[in-house]
């Protein structure tokens, strides 16, 4: 949570995610990040910006939890075997999707596309 790079991550995910955050101190934590003298903890994170995406919790059974987005950004500075392994998932999955639609979705997307065109035309 010292890295300039960490905070940007987390403020601009609480910015797209979380309606009720406050960019002020986010824009503070952000220009002291870095610094040797710079520390923030979790728990100060969210209490002072409001944020949604880090839960940190004291006590026998706490712990800090994040949003799955953050967990695998995360984990991926952690390991680069798990971003990877991510990588890889992904390409699966996306390759998975296209087989599924197949080629038949492009073909009929321009077929939709040509009368769109077409009707237009024809109006003019």
């Amino acid at each position: 949570m010292r890295s300039k790079s960490t905070i940007e991550f987390l403020g601009i995910w609480e910015q797209l995610n979380n309606p009720h955050f406050k960019p002020v101190e986010f824009d503070g934590f952000k220009k002291q990040a870095g610094l040797n003298s710079f520390t923030l903890t979790p728990k100060q994170w969210i209490e002072s910006t409001n944020a949604i995406g880090l839960i940190s919790k004291s006590g026998r059974y706490g712990g800090t939890y994040a949003h799955k987005d953050i967990a695998f950004e995360f984990a991926s500075w952690i390991s680069v075997e798990f971003k990877l392994y991510l990588i890889k998932e992904f390409e699966r999955l996306k390759e998975l999707e296209y087989k599924q639609l197949g080629w038949d979705i492009r073909r009929n997307l321009a077929k939709i596309n040509y009368r769109i065109h077409t009707n237009a035309i024809k109006k003019i």
